[in-house]
C-alpha cells in the first residue's frame, strides 16, 4: 500500500471548515495531491468509530456507473449512516453531471461533511457559483514547495536538490518512481500532460485542432517571464505554418489557466495602481511538465525556471501576483496580501555592474517603503543587500514564509 505523507498546510486548511456546513472544495492540476488530502483525510476519520466515510473516485472504474446526479444521490443514500457523521468526500467530481445539485442537498443534512476535488476552473466560474452561492470555500492545491520536495525525496537542502526540483518539479508521485530514473519520470511527466489535455480540454471544450492547441502550449511554455499576446501567438504559429484566429487563441489561453495547468499573471500600473490589459505573463503550475514541453534549452533557460519557481511561491504563499508597470520599468511581481506588498525582480545571476543596476535600479525607483527584494542564485557568500534592498539567494527565499 502507497505511504501517504502529510501536507500539513493543507490537512490544517481543511480541518479548520470540517462541521461548518459548508461545501470544500480542493482544486488544482490533475496529479498535484488533491486525491492524497482526500485520502488523508479518510484515513484520519476512519479511526473515529463515530465517522461514516463516503469515498467516490471518479478516476476508479469501480464508480464509473455514477456518471449524474441522481446515480450521485442514491450512491449517498445507500451508504449514508444515521446517527454517525458522514464525510462525503468525493475525487473528481467535475465528471459527474449536475453534481452541484446533490452536494448542495447533502451539505444541509445534519452531522453532514462535504469535501470535493476539481481540475477544472470553469466548474467553479459556472457550475459552483451559480448554484452554491456562498455555501462552498475552495482550497487551492499546488504542486510540492521545495521544502516538501526535499521531504518527500528523503532530500537535504543544498544546490543540487534545487537544481532537481527545477528541473523535475513537484509532482507527489515522483518520489515512488525515484529521481534518478530519469526516463521514467519524463514518460510519467508526458502522460500526466496528456490526461489533462485529454480530459480537462479537448473532452471538456470539445477542440478539434489538438496539434494547434500542443504548439501552442509549448510556446507559452518557452515565454516565461515574457509578456504574451494573442498577435504575438499568432505570428509565431503562422511561422509554423498554422493560422488560428486571435479569439480561438484567447479562448486556448484560457483553457491552459482552466485545467491549472498555467496561470495567467495581469500587468499592474505602480503609479497609477490599476490593472493593464493586454500582454500578460504566463507561469506553468509544475516546472516538470513546463520543462517536458520545451523543445530546445536555450541558455536563459535557467532564468525562466528561477522566476516560474519564485511565481509559484508567493502563490502557494496566498499572494495575489502582478507584474509590476512603472513607467518605461518593469517590476518582475508585485505581491499582495491583506495590506502587505512586497516586490520582487530575479535574475540568474548579479554577475556584472549592469544587472545590478538593472534589477536594483527598477527597484530604488519605487518610492515606497515594502519591502523589496532581488531573487537570483548568486553563491551566498557573494550576496549583500544595497540600499535596504534585499538580496537572497533562491533557496532561502523557498524556504521563507513571511517578508
Amino acid at each position: 500500500m502507497e505511504e501517504l505523507l502529510h501536507r500539513e498546510y493543507y490537512t490544517q486548511q481543511i480541518a479548520q471548515w470540517l462541521g461548518k456546513q459548508i461545501i470544500i472544495v480542493l482544486t488544482g492540476q490533475r496529479r498535484v495531491g488533491k486525491s492524497m488530502c482526500l485520502r488523508l483525510l479518510a484515513q484520519e476519520k476512519q479511526a473515529d468509530p463515530n465517522a461514516n466515510i463516503i469515498y467516490i473516485d471518479k478516476e476508479d472504474v469501480a464508480f464509473d456507473a455514477i456518471s449524474t446526479y441522481e446515480e450521485l444521490n442514491a450512491y449517498i443514500s445507500e451508504h449514508f449512516v444515521e446517527g454517525k457523521q458522514n464525510y462525503i468526500l468525493i475525487d473528481e467530481v467535475q465528471d459527474i453531471i449536475g453534481f452541484e445539485r446533490s452536494v448542495r442537498s447533502w451539505i444541509k443534512q445534519p452531522q453532514t461533511d462535504v469535501v470535493i476535488t476539481g481540475s477544472n476552473a470553469k466548474m467553479l466560474s459556472s457550475e459552483l457559483s451559480t448554484l452554491l452561492a456562498a455555501r462552498y470555500i475552495e482550497i487551492p492545491i499546488h504542486a510540492l514547495s521545495y521544502t516538501e520536495f526535499l521531504y518527500f525525496h528523503q532530500l537535504t537542502d543544498s544546490d543540487e536538490a534545487l537544481e532537481k526540483y527545477l528541473l523535475w518539479g513537484g509532482l507527489p508521485y515522483l518520489r515512488l518512481i525515484g529521481l534518478e530514473n530519469t526516463e521514467q519520470v519524463k514518460n510519467y511527466l508526458q502522460s500526466v500532460y496528456d490526461t489533462i489535455v485529454l480530459k480537462d480540454v479537448v473532452q471538456r471544450e470539445q477542440i478539434r485542432n489538438v496539434t494547434s492547441f500542443i504548439n501552442l502550449s509549448r510556446f507559452v511554455s518557452d515565454s516565461i517571464g515574457k509578456l504574451v499576446s494573442p498577435n504575438s501567438i499568432m505570428k509565431y504559429l503562422r511561422s509554423q505554418g498554422e493560422n488560428l484566429s486571435s479569439v480561438i487563441i484567447q479562448n486556448y489561453l484560457k483553457y491552459l489557466c482552466n485545467a491549472y495547468l498555467t496561470y495567467e499573471v495581469q500587468r499592474y500600473d505602480i503609479h497609477g495602481k490599476q490593472l493593464l490589459e493586454n500582454n500578460d505573463k504566463y507561469y506553468f503550475e509544475d516546472l516538470g511538465i513546463r520543462n517536458k514541453l520545451v523543445r530546445t534549452r536555450q541558455t536563459n533557460d535557467i532564468e525562466k525556471r528561477i522566476e516560474n519557481a519564485v511565481y509559484l511561491n508567493l502563490l502557494r504563499l496566498g499572494y495575489s501576483v502582478h507584474v509590476g508597470q512603472l513607467r518605461s520599468a518593469e517590476i518582475d511581481f508585485v505581491a499582495e496580501k491583506g495590506e502587505q506588498t512586497i516586490y520582487v525582480q530575479v535574475a540568474y545571476l548579479i554577475a556584472d555592474e549592469e544587472t545590478e543596476i538593472r534589477e536594483f535600479g527598477n527597484l530604488k525607483a519605487i518610492k515606497n517603503n515594502h519591502p523589496k527584494i532581488v531573487v537570483s542564485l548568486n553563491p551566498l557568500n557573494t550576496i549583500s543587500d544595497i540600499e535596504g534592498i534585499k538580496h537572497i539567494h533562491l533557496r532561502q527565499f523557498l524556504h521563507t514564509e513571511n517578508f
